[in-house]
C-alpha cells in the first residue's frame, strides 16, 4: 500500500471523499439485518509507513500535517490494528527541535520522542519513530499481558521544555486508534481536545461544530492537555465506559455515562448511533465544570435529519458561539 492509499485508508485526520454508510438509520429493518451491516476490524500485522511534517502556523500555534502546508490542530488521527507496526518520518520544518512522543504504544527509546535520550529532531532534520503494536495474551510467566488497543494520543515532548509543555500549548498533539480485530467500525471519527481552557486550540465559543445524519455510527476521541480537570459531556447520547464505548452483551457490567471527568493525557473514546431515541437537533457537548463552559469550552453536535435540515436550529443564532463545520484536523470519514 502506498502512502497517499495509507493516509486515506489508515490516517483519519483527512476528510475522505466517500459516502458514509448508515448503519442505523431511520428506515433499518431487524436486529440481523443491522448486525449484518456492521463493519469490523481486521486482523492486524500490517507494517506500514508515514511521513509528517512539523509546521508552524499563523498566530504563533504549531501543527502536524501530512504535506508541507497542510498542518492541523490536532494532527492527522492515525488508526492502526493490534499487531501493526507504524514508521513515522518526522520531517521539522521548524525553527526549533520538535519530536514525536506517542502513549500507549511500543516502542524503544530511540522512539521515545525527547531531548533526554536524544531522539529529537533538530530544526531542519528528519527523524523515523518506530511504534509497534500487540495482541493480548499471557506471558512465560503466566500472567496476562492486555493488547495495544484503545484511544490513545501523540504530542511534542521538547518545544518549550524538555516536556514539550510549548509544543502541547501550541497544537502539536494528535489521536491516535488501536483496534482489536472484530471490533466495530465507525462511520466518521471526530477528535475533541480539551487543551487548557480551548477545544482543538481554537478562540472561546467557536465550537468546533461535527455534523452528522441520524443513524450514522460517529466515534468521538477525546484528550486533554495542559493545566486542567475537565469534564467531558454530550447532551442526549450515552456510551458505555470501557475500551471501547460499546457494550458487549447484556450482561456487561460496564456503567453507561453521558459524562466523563477526564485530567492531562487522559485519552479515551465511544461510539454513538446519532440521534438514536432522540432525534435530530444541535445536541451541545461541552465541559462540565460550569465556569469552563461559561468562559467557552463548548461545541455543537449536529444530527441532521435524512433530508438535511435540523430542528430548532438556524446557525444564524449560532453566530457567535458557533463555526462551520470543522476541517480534517478534527473529523475523518471512513471509506467503504
Amino acid at each position: 500500500m502506498d502512502r497517499r492509499s495509507f493516509n486515506r485508508r489508515m490516517l483519519l485526520g483527512g476528510a475522505a471523499a466517500a459516502t458514509s454508510l448508515s448503519l442505523a438509520s431511520e428506515s433499518a429493518g431487524t436486529a440481523d439485518a443491522a448486525t449484518a451491516a456492521l463493519r469490523t476490524a481486521p486482523a492486524g500485522g500490517e507494517v506500514r509507513h508515514l511521513k509528517l511534517y512539523a509546521e508552524k502556523l499563523p498566530d504563533g500555534q504549531m501543527g502536524y500535517g501530512l504535506e508541507k502546508g497542510e498542518a492541523t490542530i490536532p494532527g492527522p488521527l492515525i488508526e492502526l490494528n493490534e499487531g501493526d507496526t507504524l514508521h513515522i518520518e518526522l520531517e521539522n520544518t521548524m525553527d526549533v527541535a520538535a519530536s514525536l512522543h506517542v502513549h500507549g504504544l511500543d516502542y524503544e527509546i530511540s522512539s521515545d520522542g525527547t531531548k533526554l535520550n536524544r531522539s529529537d529532531v533538530e530544526p531542519g532534520g528528519t527523524r523515523t519513530y518506530t511504534w509497534r503494536t500487540h495482541a493480548p495474551g499471557r506471558r512465560k510467566d503466566g500472567t496476562w499481558r492486555a493488547g495495544s488497543a484503545g484511544y490513545w494520543h501523540y504530542h511534542d515532548h521538547v518545544v518549550g521544555t524538555e516536556h514539550g509543555t510549548g509544543g502541547i500549548r501550541k497544537g502539536l498533539y494528535g489521536a491516535v486508534i488501536v483496534r482489536r480485530k472484530g471490533d466495530v467500525l465507525p462511520d466518521r471519527t471526530h477528535t475533541v481536545v480539551f487543551n487548557d481552557m480551548l477545544i482543538n486550540n481554537r478562540p472561546p465559543h467557536t465550537g468546533p461544530d461535527f455534523e452528522a445524519t441520524v443513524g450514522d455510527r460517529v466515534e468521538f476521541v477525546v484528550i486533554t492537555h495542559g493545566e486542567y480537570y475537565h469534564t467531558f459531556h454530550l447532551h442526549g447520547h450515552r456510551w458505555a465506559d470501557n475500551r471501547t464505548g460499546l457494550l458487549t452483551g447484556p450482561e456487561d457490567p460496564s456503567q453507561v455515562v453521558d459524562n466523563k471527568i477526564v485530567g492531562p493525557a487522559d485519552s479515551f473514546g465511544f461510539q454513538v448511533i446519532a440521534g438514536e431515541g432522540v432525534g435530530a437537533g444541535a445536541w451541545m457537548y461541552h465541559c462540565h465544570v460550569q465556569s469552563h463552559s461559561d468562559m467557552g469550552m463548548v461545541g455543537l453536535f449536529l444530527v441532521k435529519k435524512t433530508d438535511g435540515t435540523i430542528p430548532g436550529y438556524d446557525p444564524h443564532d449560532h453566530a457567535h458561539t458557533a463555526q462551520p463545520s470543522p476541517g480534517p484536523e478534527a473529523e475523518s470519514r471512513h471509506e467503504h
